[in-house]
């Protein structure tokens, strides 16, 4: 197709969005200047993008002298795009423009039980039904939605789209989860991503690492994993296995079985119980009776030194990991997410005084600034980036 008037009138108007993507408003005259086309190239152009409601014009230049001209902008609105985090625990839906703006944002409880069968058709019925639910919430049609960008909790095979392996609760749903099957249920384009792999690169385009060359994010809630990105590009790795931390050992254990949060309330309870026998506090049945991680940290909070010591044992075994990871790779960054890694109040200050002296390499360490919003902000990054080499390589039937 290269040299031919349909490529060339593309890359011409792929110049034009490019430039007012990156300037906003533009008038036709400063099109010209800023790309380089011609005043006739430059108007012809966008003619043509205005007919695909890419472009609009919008008032008047203030230009001092001569008649005012007419400015053209980027229709962010043109089509939407959707970022899906399905997790252990929660649905996450992100609702975004063609500016990669959330403008809509909901959470739901996975209640699907994987051993019932039935649950992986169960599971995308209930994601659609949410999914249609949003969009009509927000007024839009499904024509309007280019592409949804889905983030799950397990190892994405490259190019086929398959799951090799996925975080406990999920087990089972690995088919139901796969491109093939998501590409099915929904009426556009689907992109399927490891969802530690997507919270990296959301913290890398919108949140805390947007100035990182090398930087590692990691996860430490119902599972455990790593996204590793080095110059703006996710590290892959074969069969999509780079970030798998999980399988690291430490003291002839898993790291997911050490840091996960059934690790942790494993370690909490053998330390209480312990604990209970030396002293019989009553703080201890109390904080035993309700043992989450979400009640531990809070009572970590609130100053239970039993919590604490149960807090800093872990973060011990987590700064060996956050040791060999930076001995590894030797990070500028490691961002801490995930129910357990966003607690940052508390593991921080542990943290940060463990690694100060021993470690060879000294990243930065800081906690996510997306929070539960880091997948779903990577996963409308991809569908976006998807969505704007289509449109960009779209051509006239």
């Amino acid at each position: 197709m290269a040299g031919t008037p349909q490529y060339i009138r593309n890359l011409n108007e792929n110049l034009i969005l490019d430039a007012l993507i990156t300037h906003g408003m533009l008038s036709r005259a400063d099109i010209s200047r800023q790309t380089g086309l011609s005043k006739p190239t430059v108007s012809s152009a966008v003619e043509h993008l205005i007919a695909r409601n890419l472009v609009l014009e919008t008032g008047r230049a203030d230009n001092a002298q001569g008649r005012k001209a007419t400015l053209i902008r980027f229709n962010e609105l043109a089509y939407y795009i959707c970022g899906v985090d399905i997790g252990a625990t929660r649905i996450r839906i992100a609702l975004s423009n063609l500016n990669g703006e959330i403008l809509d944002y909901q959470t739901y409880p996975m209640s699907i039980q994987q051993s019932e069968p039935g649950q992986g058709e169960q599971l995308l019925q209930t994601v659609r039904k949410h999914m249609d639910e949003l969009l009509q919430h927000n007024h839009l049609n499904w024509n309007e939605i280019q592409c949804i960008g889905f983030g799950i909790p397990g190892v994405v095979l490259p190019g086929s789209g398959e799951i090799s392996r996925i975080v406990d609760p999920l087990v089972g749903l690995e088919q139901a989860l796969s491109l093939e099957s998501l590409s099915a249920a929904f009426p556009c384009e689907v992109i399927l991503d490891n969802d530690v792999n997507l919270a990296a690169l959301g913290e890398y385009r919108d949140g805390a690492a947007s100035v990182s060359e090398v930087f590692v994010f990691i996860s430490l809630g119902v599972g455990t994993g790593a996204g590793i990105m080095v110059n703006g590009q996710l590290l892959r790795g074969m069969r999509g296995l780079t970030g798998e931390v999980a399988e690291m050992m430490q003291e002839g254990r898993r790291l997911e079985d050490v840091l996960s949060a059934g690790g942790l309330i494993d370690m909490a309870a053998n330390l209480l119980d312990e604990a209970q026998i030396q002293h019989n506090d009553p703080r201890i049945i109390e904080l035993r009776s309700q043992l989450t991680p979400e009640n531990l940290f809070e009572a970590a909070r609130l100053g239970n030194s039993y919590a604490m010591e149960v807090i800093e044992k872990y973060c011990r075994m987590l700064a060996l990991a956050l040791r060999n990871i930076s001995v590894l790779l030797a990070p500028h960054l490691i961002v801490l997410g995930g129910g357990i890694g966003g607690n940052g109040d508390v593991l921080l200050p542990y943290l940060k005084e463990m690694i100060n002296e021993p470690f060879p390499v000294q990243p930065e360490l800081i906690c996510s600034k997306l929070g539960e919003r880091a997948v779903v902000t990577g996963a409308v990054h991809i569908a976006l980036q998807q969505t704007m080499l289509k449109l960009q390589q779209e051509t006239d039937e």
